[in-house]
């Protein structure tokens, strides 16, 4: 893949605690989260409250913002719940995301959105590299990209997936890839490998 000098890419760090914490909130897209997501000295034990996504959850999280484990259905639920939760606390609180590049950017998201700010707050994503790629010329979002091109849900043109990516929107870069030689594409390469 061609990114040129000019790379975006986030890098994420495995967690720690923060020191001085008065409260801490892991949350996670899956459950069992591996133990290479915590630094050395640190692992999901260290954390007494944890929200994960198990998608056959039966029972709804009851109380919230308490010690223990909270299953949710869905992402989608845990991130509505957790945007709950931010704006009724106080300050003192650090967040913990692990999960794919989507959910723990959309977990950044809830939490800035609740005033919280980027040094409140760790992000660790693992999994397959799949990338929500925007297109610049319709701006529909593209879901579950892993190749370096695609073909735009909204306008049709193939992108080329650029490494650019955007925190405040949570999407990679695409454009259209041969727009000034129509036909010629290039070699499409797994994000994957």
């Amino acid at each position: 893949m061609t990114t040129g000098s000019f790379t975006s890419r986030p890098r994420y760090s495995p967690l720690t605690r923060f020191p001085s914490a008065r409260a801490h909130l892991l949350v996670a897209d899956h459950a069992g989260i591996a133990p290479h997501a915590f630094a050395e000295t640190c692992s999901a034990a260290d954390f007494p409250e944890r929200w994960e996504v198990v998608a056959h959850a039966r029972v709804l999280p009851q109380p919230l913002g308490g010690p223990g484990v909270h299953q949710f259905r869905s992402a989608s639920h845990l991130l509505t719940l957790l945007g709950h939760r931010l704006n009724a606390e106080t300050m003192g609180l650090r967040l913990y995301a692990v999960g794919s590049e989507p959910f723990v950017w959309d977990v950044a998201r809830v939490g800035r959105e609740a005033g919280m700010g980027r040094e409140e707050m760790q992000l660790f994503a693992v999994g397959q590299p799949v990338r929500r790629v925007v297109c610049v010329h319709c701006r529909t979002i593209n879901p579950e990209v892993t190749t370096t091109l695609v073909t735009c849900a909204g306008c049709g043109v193939t992108l080329s997936v650029r490494d650019h990516f955007s925190r405040m929107h949570n999407t990679w870069m695409g454009v259209q890839c041969d727009a000034e030689a129509p036909g010629e594409l290039p070699e499409v390469e797994d994000l994957c490998a």
